[in-house]
């Protein structure tokens, strides 16, 4: 019994501190695996991206910001031209013009675009052959200011038809109606600047009164010529070309910016509302009857369009 007491009391001191190195070791794991979830991760270097071109852009065309894209690029094959990301946003180079072609995933350089007020720009931005001609526009005949540079756009005028008395020289046959007309005049012509600005800030819209048009020889001429007849108007055009222009009759035909003549289409008062009266010789009623007139005992004909309302004798 004295033997076996003391060789217990060994034991069990070495179970204990036994347990309690294991316990310290344990606990001491524990600690550096909760100390390393805490501290903040490395991120990895990010790689250096270039702006390039989100589709082939045509010399001459106006560059907007859907234009250009961050595409990442090797390090070993960046050039000093190129426009890393952190130095221009693509909304810095909205309304520039690419002064050479630049094909769909090529990096942009600024030798290959120009700035708007730059020398050289109206070069650039307008084609072969074109002339650059400016009409007045208002808030609503403007579009309330969304027209940018790069647009195109239809080109409606609006004016005054005489009145068939007038045109017969008759002014004793009652009250005359001065009927109103609408005709698009020019189609699908490039709009390359509003008032003075040649370049837009994205969403921005500018209620502008002049509008800078790309257009052939033939159509500044017609141009000149719509705006003393009549008011003009802008009408914005779809970038997905598609044929919903509605033929409304008429024998002169629009001509589009490519000098091809497109479906004339034309618009009378009588047809917006039908309380306003028709004139004597429309679509509708071309096919009138004449009136026999008698004049001294002999017989004669004519249309009431072109004779006075009279009863001869």
């Amino acid at each position: 019994m004295r033997l076996r007491t003391p060789l217990l009391l060994l034991l069990a001191l070495v179970l204990a501190g036994t347990t309690a190195m294991l316990a310290r070791s344990w606990l001491a794991a524990q600690r550096e695996a909760v100390t390393a979830e805490a501290a903040p991760m490395a991120l990895p270097t990010p790689a250096k991206s270039v702006l390039i071109a989100r589709a082939g852009i045509q010399r001459g065309q106006i560059i907007k910001p859907d234009d250009m894209i961050w595409q990442p690029w090797p390090e070993g094959g960046l050039d000093k031209a190129y426009i890393v990301i952190g130095t221009r946003s693509p909304e810095s180079f909205s309304g520039w013009v690419a002064r050479h072609p630049i094909a769909a995933g090529e990096p942009i350089t600024e030798s290959k675009i120009v700035a708007p007020g730059n020398r050289g720009f109206l070069a650039a931005v307008m084609r072969p052959g074109m002339r650059a001609i400016s009409v007045p526009v208002t808030a609503t005949s403007g579009a309330s200011g969304f027209i940018f540079p790069g647009d195109t756009v239809d080109i409606l005028i609006t004016y005054a038809l005489p009145s068939p008395e007038q045109a017969g020289g008759n002014s004793n046959s009652g009250p005359r109606y001065e009927h109103k007309a609408s005709e698009t005049v020019l189609h699908d012509v490039r709009v390359i600047a509003i008032d003075q600005k040649l370049e837009t800030k994205a969403g921005e819209a500018i209620i502008a009164h002049t509008a800078t048009l790309e257009v052939s020889p033939k159509q500044s001429e017609i141009i000149a010529l719509a705006s003393e007849i009549g008011k003009l108007s802008l009408s914005l055009r779809s970038l997905v070309p598609g044929n919903s222009e509605l033929q409304a009759g008429g024998e002169s035909a629009a001509v589009d910016s490519s000098n091809a003549t497109s479906a004339p289409t034309f618009t009378l008062d009588h047809e917006v509302s039908p309380l306003l009266p028709k004139p004597l010789q429309t679509r509708e009623n071309q096919a009138v009857e004449g009136v026999t007139i008698l004049r001294g005992g002999q017989k004669g004909g004519d249309s009431p369009a072109a004779q006075p309302a009279s009863r001869g004798s």
